[in-house]
C-alpha cells in the first residue's frame, strides 16, 4: 500500500515538472499536487537537520516538490521513519544502519531500507569543559553524562565505546538527550560531558566552544580496534584537526560512513530526481552547511552492507555515461 502512494506521488510530480516545461496541460487531477514529504533530519543544532533542510529547499526549487526537514531523535528514530513511509529519505549512521537491515541491535526485525548515497563521515565527540578532570573514556565512570537521544545512532556507539573502554553504562547515570539538551545542560553544569555523533563540524558544538572552553576526549586506535571487533570493521580511525572547537592539538577518535536512505520500495523516479538534487545543489547546500562539500559521486556508491535504491543506482549508471 504504501508503495503504492509513493507510486501515485511520483505520477503527481512528473505532471508538476512536465506542467511547468508547457508539455502538459496543467489542469490539477484529484488533488494530488498537493501530496507533501518529509526528510528525517535530527536535533537542530546537528548537521543532519541543516543539511536535510538545505535539500529540501532546493528540491522544492528544482522539482517543485512540497518537502521539508522534519527533526528527529537521529539515526534509529529515522531508519523507522523512513522504513515506514512516514518520511520520503533521511540520514543514517552506516553502523545501525547494518543493524537495521539484518534486524539486529534496536531493531527487531530486518527493516526494507535502501541506500541513496553516502554522504560524508561522522566523528564520534565525546565533548567536557576544559577544564574538567575527565580526561579519557574510563574517567567517565561516576560522573553524569548523556549518552544520547532514546532511538538515537548516538547511543548505540557511545554504548560501544563505553564497551571497549571496559565501563558499564550504569556508571554513567545521567539524561539521554539529544545534542540540543546537551549543549544546554552542559554549559549550566547539569551533566559533565556528552557523547555526540555528527559531520566536523556541529554547528552546535561550534557554539557552544565560542561561549565556553571545551576539550574532547581521545578514542585512541587501540579503543576503535575492539569496537570493531564485534561490529564488521564499519568504523575507522581519525583525527579532529587541530583548532577544531578551539582546541588547539589534534585529537584522535573514530568515524563512521553517513548514508541517505530512503524506503526500499520507494519509486525509482522520485529517488533519482532527488539524487540528482543532492548533487547538482552540492555547492549551493556546502555554503550552509560545509559537511556537504565531502560528498564524491565515487565514494557515494560504497554503502555496504546496506543495498543501493534502484532509482539511486539508475542514476549513477547514467551519470557514467
Amino acid at each position: 500500500m504504501r508503495g503504492e502512494r509513493l507510486r501515485r506521488r511520483v505520477g503527481a510530480l512528473l505532471a508538476t515538472v512536465l506542467c511547468a516545461a508547457g508539455l502538459v496541460g496543467c489542469t490539477p487531477t484529484g488533488g494530488s499536487t498537493n501530496d507533501s514529504y518529509t526528510i528525517a533530519g535530527g536535533g537542530k543544532s546537528g548537521v543532519y537537520y541543516n543539511y536535510g533542510d538545505q535539500l529540501a529547499i532546493q528540491a522544492q526549487r528544482a522539482l517543485g516538490l512540497d518537502i521539508e526537514v522534519t527533526q528527529t531523535e537521529g539515526s534509529v528514530d529515522n531508519i523507522l521513519r523512513v522504513s515506514s513511509g512516514e518520511a520520503l529519505v533521511g540520514f543514517s549512521q552506516g553502523d545501525t544502519a547494518a543493524d537495521a537491515i539484518a534486524g539486529t541491535g534496536a531493531f527487531s526485525a530486518p527493516q526494507p531500507i535502501a541506500a541513496v548515497a553516502r554522504v560524508y563521515d561522522e566523528y564520534v565527540h565525546v565533548v567536557v569543559p576544559a577544564d574538567s578532570q575527565i580526561h579519557q573514556i574510563s574517567d567517565l565512570a561516576g560522573h553524569t553524562v548523556s549518552l544520547g537521544a532514546a532511538n538515537s545512532g548516538v547511543q548505540v556507539i557511545a554504548n560501544r565505546v563505553l564497551a571497549a573502554a571496559g565501563v558499564e553504562p550504569s556508571e554513567v547515570p545521567g539524561p539521554a538527550l539529544g545534542l540540543d539538551a546537551s549543549l544546554v545542560r552542559l554549559r549550566t553544569g547539569q551533566i559533565e560531558a556528552f557523547f555526540w555523533v555528527g559531520g566536523l563540524p556541529t554547528p552546535g558544538i561550534e557554539r557552544l566552544a565560542e561561549e565556553m572552553p571545551i576539550r574532547l576526549l581521545p578514542l585512541k586506535p587501540d579503543t576503535v580496534e575492539q569496537v570493531n571487533a564485534s561490529h564488521a570493521g564499519v568504523y575507522r580511525t581519525a583525527d579532529f584537526p587541530a583548532g577544531a572547537y578551539g582546541v588547539d592539538i589534534e585529537t584522535p577518535t573514530m568515524t563512521v560512513p553517513n548514508y541517505l536512505i530512503a524506503s526500499a520500495d520507494a519509486p525509482p523516479q522520485l529517488i533519482r530526481e532527488v539524487l540528482g538534487v543532492l548533487f547538482e545543489s552540492q555547492a549551493t547546500i556546502s555554503d550552509k552547511v560545509r559537511a556537504a562539500a565531502f560528498l564524491d559521486r565515487r565514494q557515494a556508491i560504497f554503502t555496504e552492507p546496506m543495498p543501493l535504491h534502484p532509482g539511486a543506482a539508475k542514476y549513477y549508471i547514467d551519470e557514467r555515461r
